[in-house]
């Protein structure tokens, strides 16, 4: 084989590797296959849990969510977040997305993350984020990250949601 060749099947490699997220994502997207759904809205944030504009979405629609982007410091922490649930409340005005952080370190540390919403082209950006969020060595904690729908369905335009950017200080 020539080494152009070997050079494309190489690259071709890593562009396949870095598409499909292979560093560790724990999501998936908002039609099945994980315990995750996605709903709109814009965000806020809050100490332990997150916080967003007010409002619920209908606990119907469901989609996954998965942990990407983020800076070679924030990778650590990104890999402790786990997106379980992505949906709208029972009022249909909020997007709320449940996640379990475990801290994988030997100290105690307090994380910091982003969550967005990711849908079709009728979806309004949805942020939300997280802040001070303490969790013990070895430990897990669940949270919520919320944040106001401003659709005007019931949250299907939402196919995922995802962990833009997250921080782990330890303490």
């Amino acid at each position: 084989m020539k080494l152009r060749h070997v050079r494309a099947v190489a690259v071709f490699g890593i562009v396949v590797f870095a598409l499909t997220g292979a560093r560790g994502s724990h999501g998936g997207s908002c039609g099945g296959g994980h315990s995750s759904s996605g709903s709109s809205s814009s965000g806020g944030s809050s100490s332990g849990t997150t916080s967003g504009s007010d409002g619920s979405d209908s606990s119907s629609t469901s989609s996954s969510g998965s942990v990407s982007g983020g800076a070679k410091a924030g990778d650590k922490a990104e890999r402790d977040i786990r997106i379980n649930e992505c949906k709208m409340d029972a009022s249909g005005k909020k997007l709320v997305a449940r996640i379990t952080v475990t801290n994988s370190g030997s100290l105690d540390a307090t994380y910091g993350f982003i969550v967005k919403w990711r849908g079709d082209s009728t979806a309004s950006p949805a942020v939300a984020s997280v802040t001070g969020l303490k969790v013990k060595a070895g430990a897990s904690q669940t949270t919520e990250a919320t944040t106001t729908y401003l659709g005007k369905g019931n949250g299907s335009e939402y196919k995922e949601c995802v962990v833009s950017s997250a921080t782990k200080n330890t303490f």
